[in-house]
């Protein structure tokens, strides 16, 4: 079978060390609660590693092999994660007093089997997947991630839409003790996105639980959070709390505060500028010119059809 055009190489998929040490479930959540998984180039022991999760890539699966992969220092020091600070290479500082664990995500709404899982219940109900994603920031720059975690479309499955589930809001935690840029009213707490339903079932929509095969970093969301590749990636929610299927537009937190500048689907699209700088060009971290950015953040192939007929400049 031919390989798309956008799909990782084998080789791709285990591009680094750290990503060869796999911990099975229980001692994921040991390490997610140590912190461990906050220490820059922290190992696990050989005798933790297990058989290795599904590298089998959903077609469209992203990244040429022109595009290494972002080290583990600037994927978790370099954070846009507002409910610490808007300053990104501190939210890596003050994320480690952040306790992802114990974790409940409630799934409600429009669904015939509203549930509340926690978070072991999702490791164990959903067969974990590497996924490397391109990640574009609305604010220009980019990184190429191996995430870890499990199609959003297997968690809605089992919570069975209803006819009248149009739309899927995200939302995340609130705890202004324990996040302090919550105590300052940059946006209304807590956060919010959302997705069309079809959207959130496409095959690339990713629950991710974990980052370069070891837990999910507090200051990248833990212990789970959105990956949604082709959009900004504000629209990846991240520390996710509720999960609502509703059948009207949810309100998000960026376009609640800034309406003139974030639509409610961010696609990616170097055609359209921010009211405040050009879209064309972004840099990826580590590198010293900018790059192209690509529609769809190079995944035109396999999203593009969602939004055929769609005006994308008055649709942003």
């Amino acid at each position: 079978m031919q390989r798309a055009p956008s799909e990782p190489r084998p080789s791709e998929l285990a591009a680094e060390t750290l990503w060869l040490q796999r911990p099975n479930r229980r001692q994921w959540l040991a390490a997610g609660a140590a912190g461990a998984a906050c220490a820059v180039g922290s190992h696990l022991p050989a005798a933790l590693a297990q058989p290795a999760a599904s590298t089998a890539a959903p077609t469209g699966a992203p990244t040429p092999s022109a595009e290494p992969l972002s080290s583990w220092e600037q994927i978790t020091r370099h954070n846009n994660y507002y409910e610490f600070s808007t300053a990104k290479d501190a939210v890596w500082q003050l994320a480690e007093e952040f306790k992802p664990l114990p974790w409940t995500l409630t799934v409600e709404g429009a669904v015939e089997r509203p549930r509340t899982w926690g978070f072991e219940d999702l490791l164990n109900a959903f067969a974990q997947q590497d996924r490397i994603y391109r990640l574009r920031c609305v604010e220009g720059w980019s990184i190429v991630v191996p995430w870890r975690g499990f199609p959003l479309a297997a968690l809605l499955a089992q919570a069975g839409l209803r006819s009248n589930a149009k739309y899927v809001e995200f939302i995340s935690v609130l705890r202004p003790a324990e996040m302090i840029g919550q105590r300052r009213p940059v946006l209304a707490w807590p956060y919010r996105e959302a997705l069309r339903i079809d959207e959130a079932m496409h095959p690339l929509a990713l629950m991710v639980t974990g980052l370069y095969g070891k837990p999910l970093p507090t200051q990248n969301g833990a212990p789970v959070r959105l990956a949604v590749p082709w959009k900004y990636g504000f629209k990846s929610a991240k520390a996710i709390t509720h999960i609502r299927l509703v059948e009207q537009p949810p309100v998000t937190s960026w376009m609640a505060v800034a309406p003139s500048e974030y639509g409610f689907y961010a696609n990616v699209n170097p055609e359209v500028a921010h009211p405040r700088w050009s879209q064309r060009r972004e840099h990826r971290l580590g590198e010293l010119s900018k790059r192209a950015t690509l529609p769809f953040n190079g995944y035109a192939a396999e999203v593009a059809s969602l939004y055929a007929g769609l005006d994308l400049a008055k649709h942003f």
